[in-house]
């Protein structure tokens, strides 16, 4: 049985119950969406979302230790570590010790983690492609500037609040 399609509410919600709620729950609601689109897409290639959060680090930086990728991904280091062991079972990545550093463990893609890079970024661009439809390049490009405006606002006030610990 297929899952019910939580849009038609969502939108209904935003809409007509609360139009003129928050910016960041309506941003929360649209990564949401975002993220649902492709991990529907992702699924065809029996990739999970969480991993391609990995995938699209390790191919712009490949090598990186463990503790890199949790960084960069923003999530726990157990978390890092389930991923990349589930992805080192698909074939997709391996892990390595450098010589001379016995302590840290490196991320390298394998030939199938780095040619999926061909298959799975044309499914991000489509879902991008979907959620800018019916706009102009001038009002995504003022978007765009408007969301690393905030995202600049929120860094600055994140160090703020770390120099007065």
């Amino acid at each position: 049985m297929a899952a019910k399609d939580p849009m038609p509410d969502l939108l209904a919600h935003w809409r007509e119950a609360v139009p003129n709620d928050r910016l960041a729950h309506l941003i929360r609601d649209v990564s949401r969406a975002q993220m649902r689109a492709l991990q529907v897409r992702l699924a065809a290639h029996e990739v999970s979302f969480g991993h391609w959060t990995f995938l699209r680090i390790l191919w712009l930086k490949d090598g990186l230790t463990q503790r890199e990728l949790s960084e960069l991904a923003g999530v726990m280091e157990p978390t890092t570590f389930a991923a990349v062991k589930a992805m080192q079972d698909m074939g997709l990545v391996e892990r390595k010790q450098l010589p001379g550093n016995r302590k840290n463990m490196h991320v390298f893609l394998t030939r199938a983690g780095r040619n999926l890079e061909k298959k799975l970024v044309p499914l991000a661009e489509e879902v991008n492609r979907i959620s800018v439809a019916g706009q102009s390049d001038h009002q995504v490009s003022q978007t765009r500037k408007f969301l690393l405006q905030m995202l600049e606002n929120l860094a600055k006030d994140w160090a703020r609040g770390k120099d007065s610990d």
